[in-house]
């Protein structure tokens, strides 16, 4: 992952999903319903909650809203239940693709996932054949614009904390953790009121696929007809376009 950027990858996501809000907000509210299930109700006791909630709220969630998944979670609400599936594939030239989902009908998320790869010159592939490719870590950026801090610091400070990696850039701070440090980093840098733009446990690609520019837009075709999906919770790649 070493010297590109996922800051970037995530900037250019939000730029496209803020016209997709309805649906950011149905993804969040499917997120704290199996975190609550799974946990506990009360964020305070379950981080995943936590972190799931915190998520919502960067989104401009309603607050109704996010009550009224952890209620559902909890039997205090008759609703559905969601089961968590991964989706292991292949993007044009090779690019390794995982695809997340929180689904109600497993056998319609298949068929929607499975179409989305066929539909981009992509193909789905078995459980294993790419996950042994990325890595589960935590992930947070600062960025630079809304702090003082320096990179030394700043490096010296998420250390002590528990994390395991910087990587710095004219706009960011991009901070790595083993998932089980996460919130204690996050908890570390609430506390010294140091801004937090992004956070989240995540799969790091452990190597990057550089494609050319018609390889990697059909590998962004294939996500944004993922990310277009009902279920599809989030995804990870490891496409980088070629310095020209």
């Amino acid at each position: 992952m070493a010297g590109h950027s996922k800051w970037k990858n995530i900037q250019k996501r939000k730029n496209t999903q803020d016209a997709k809000r309805g649906k950011i907000f149905m993804k969040a509210a499917k997120d704290i319903y199996t975190a609550a299930k799974e946990g506990g109700p009360d964020p305070e006791m379950n981080p995943g909650l936590r972190l799931s909630v915190d998520k919502a709220k960067a989104s401009n969630m309603p607050n109704d809203n996010i009550e009224r998944a952890i209620k559902k979670a909890t039997g205090n609400l008759d609703g559905v239940t969601y089961e968590e599936v991964f989706y292991e594939g292949y993007g044009s030239a090779g690019t390794a693709v995982m695809v997340e989902i929180l689904t109600d009908n497993k056998n319609r998320a298949a068929a929607d996932v499975r179409h989305a790869f066929s539909k981009s010159g992509g193909n789905l592939g078995e459980n294993g054949c790419v996950s042994f490719m990325f890595n589960r870590r935590g992930y947070l950026v600062i960025d630079r614009e809304e702090t003082a801090i320096d990179e030394d610091t700043l490096m010296l400070f998420i250390l002590e904390a528990g994390a395991e990696e910087l990587e710095t850039s004219a706009e960011a701070f991009e901070i790595y953790t083993e998932p089980e440090m996460f919130n204690a980093v996050k908890t570390a840098l609430e506390d010294n009121e140091l801004s937090i733009a992004e956070s989240e446990v995540t799969f790091i690609p452990t190597t990057m696929s550089t494609l050319e520019t018609a390889d990697y837009d059909k590998v962004q075709q294939l996500i944004d007809r993922l990310e277009d999906l009902e279920d599809v919770q989030d995804l990870y790649h490891n496409a980088a376009l070629k310095d020209s």
